[in-house]
């Protein structure tokens, strides 16, 4: 019988995300590549990537991206003050696209009025 788990996350998986590609293999190098390539430096270095990275994992409550990029954020020389501040601009873009939405309703409402 298999292990129970006591909670879904477990920070253990993280260390096997390597393993997508058990079932097919093409699919998961080809996830890697694009990746590897995605998050190499260009345009924008590889700590900025990493910043947004950990914006994106907090936004998408993502624990093992949160657990991954702030590790790679440290890495990459960002430091918590930098974090902290990416991680508030995706709370603020957050609560910008609820309340922006809100004209959609607003919108409704008109229409509805007598």
């Amino acid at each position: 019988m298999a292990e129970e788990r006591p909670y879904y996350f477990d920070k253990n998986d993280l260390g096997r995300f390597g393993e997508i590609g058990r079932v097919n293999k093409e699919l998961g190098d080809k996830y890697f590549e694009y990746y590897g390539k995605a998050m190499a430096a260009g345009a924008l270095s590889e700590r900025e990537k990493a910043l947004i990275a950990l914006a994106v994992s907090h936004a998408l409550r993502c624990p093992y991206c949160i657990d991954a990029y702030s590790r790679a954020c440290l890495e990459k020389g960002a430091d918590e003050q930098q974090m902290n501040e990416a991680i508030h601009v995706a709370a603020a873009m957050s609560a910008g696209i609820v309340l922006v939405h809100g004209v959609q309703m607003m919108n409704h409402v008109d229409d509805l009025s007598i």
